[in-house]
């Protein structure tokens, strides 16, 4: 726990069990990290990596074994494809007692190995410090499997482990650039698609002064991690999620080049679809130093010093709510400062059309595609940035598997107002049957997305989880519930139920 202060880690989200009772106790002892409890381990991976991508340093979350490694595994998975720093602390049987077939032993090296960028295991009490200081090093997701005896054990000296050095900023490669520059220069035109680092200010103002300067279209991922938004900065748009839409969003170009992007492959492969986006023969160039090179890529342009800024959002049309409205509604309303948690899905693309041009925002998205994301980010981007209001536009389907999340805004006082979606389906199913030619759902996939029956009862269960809860059927009853849940301290949802 000393090393993990020293290296800048001050919250630990947890569900411990018995053999982490002596690393609760080691939090209490030193001090500096503040616990907050989960009451569903996907609650505390899913809460420490919104705090990691909104504080930009890791946090801690505390499991307990291999089951609690393995319910903590969706949002692990959201965080690995997010790249964020994760210090994952689990506690596991003594030493002594592996092997004898104790209820909860598992073999917890081999869960965490699918779900972390770095495992590694303490073998002894005066190891600990110097494990801990190693998984930080290693950045990404870094699980530390603490055995209970090397837990409770004497350290001799008890002396933190060295903190994490930390990694020089690399410059921009010229070669890149210019090749980047030529790619942009050719008259087919070519793509600039942004992500991770890229989508921070810095980026988007320098990806905004290129395509001012040469008229190329500029993308961002289709669910980035982290999207510094509105406030008059450049608003690319995001790439399609359907592949067929991805693709032609590349094809009428000569050229695709990357800053701090993956190259883009379908989310699933369908029959006759190609996995890769762009099509075969286009030119893909990767920028390293993603930040540096938009810089310095925009300054060989003479690019002017700001890019075309979106028009501020429209006001949302009354009557029934729709996505359309439902959207416009959350973006006509949202405050300077805040930060946008989305796991909206069916309406996703239509609030990021929608909110280009509202006041400067944050805007997290759902990077792994493991359903369940939305309110354990939306818990731990609040206990990063308490000063700033959190806004969490969520599915109903994907809200029942983190709902827990809840409790802890209640617990915690956090300031978060969650607008569920509610259309009572897993919609982005029936979009896929739609696309396979099933124009009416035959009764099995009807049984598998339908949410109707009977229809889960927002209010009821976030009254029942200490969160203030109102139900709106229309785009100006969403307006005034949205406006009296942001001017009231702590956290607020609304159910809004789509026509």
């Amino acid at each position: 726990m000393r090393t993990a202060v020293a290296a800048g880690v001050d919250v630990c989200f947890a569900n411990p069990g018995t053999t982490e009772l002596d690393l609760v106790r080691a939090i209490d002892a030193v001090g500096g990290i503040r616990p907050v409890l989960g009451l569903f381990e996907g609650v505390c991976s899913g809460a420490a990596d919104g705090y990691a991508r909104m504080a930009g340093r890791p946090a801690m979350a505390l499991l307990h074994l291999g089951p609690g490694v393995a319910n903590a595994g969706a949002n692990l998975h959201n965080a690995r494809k997010a790249g964020t720093p994760m210090l994952v602390v689990v506690g596991d049987h003594a030493t002594s007692h592996r092997g004898l077939g104790a209820p909860l032993e598992s073999d917890v090296e081999t869960i965490a190995r699918g779900l972390s960028d770095s495992v590694r295991t303490s073998a002894s009490a005066a190891g600990v410090g110097a494990d801990a200081a190693a998984a930080l090093a290693a950045g990404g997701v870094s699980t530390l499997i603490v055995p209970a005896d090397c837990a409770w054990g004497e350290a001799p000296g008890d002396a933190p482990g060295p903190p994490p050095p930390a990694a020089p900023r690399a410059p921009a490669d010229d070669a890149a650039v210019a090749a980047a520059e030529r790619a942009l220069a050719d008259p087919g035109g070519a793509v600039l698609l942004l992500g991770g680092e890229a989508l921070g200010e810095r980026g988007v103002r320098a990806a905004g002064r290129i395509a001012a300067a040469t008229g190329c279209t500029v993308l961002s991922e289709t669910f980035p991690a982290r999207l510094e938004r509105g406030g008059g900065l450049p608003a690319p748009a995001r790439l399609p999620y359907f592949p067929e839409q991805a693709t032609a969003a590349i094809a009428c170009h000569a050229a695709l080049v990357l800053a701090g992007a993956r190259t883009p492959v379908a989310f699933f492969k369908y029959p006759e679809v190609p996995s890769e986006i762009a099509p075969p023969g286009t030119p893909v160039l990767t920028l390293p130093a993603p930040v540096e090179a938009l810089e310095a890529l925009a300054t060989r342009l003479g690019a002017p010093d700001a890019g075309a800024a979106p028009a501020p959002p429209a006001p949302p049309a009354p009557g029934p709510l729709t996505p359309a409205s439902l959207v416009a509604a959350l973006a006509w309303r949202q405050p300077e400062g805040a930060i946008v948690v989305d796991e909206g899905l069916t309406v996703s693309e239509l609030y990021v059309a929608a909110s280009g041009g509202a006041p400067r925002h944050t805007y997290l998205a759902l990077t792994g595609g493991a359903i369940g994301q939305g309110p354990p980010t939306a818990v731990g981007a609040a206990v990063a940035c308490p000063e700033r209001p959190v806004l969490l536009l969520q599915a109903d389907g994907s809200a029942m598997y983190t709902l827990q999340a809840l409790w802890t805004m209640a617990h915690e006082r956090l300031d978060v107002t969650t607008v569920v979606c509610a259309n009572r389906a897993y919609r982005i199913l029936e979009a896929e049957l739609q696309r396979a030619g099933v124009t009416e759902a035959p009764a099995a996939a009807r049984a598998f997305t339908r949410l109707d029956d009977p229809a889960p009862d927002w209010v009821a269960l976030s009254s029942g989880m200490g969160v203030p809860a109102v139900r709106v059927t229309t785009a100006e009853d969403l307006g005034g519930e949205l406006d009296r849940a942001l001017a009231e301290p702590g956290p607020h949802l609304v159910e809004a139920v789509l026509a």
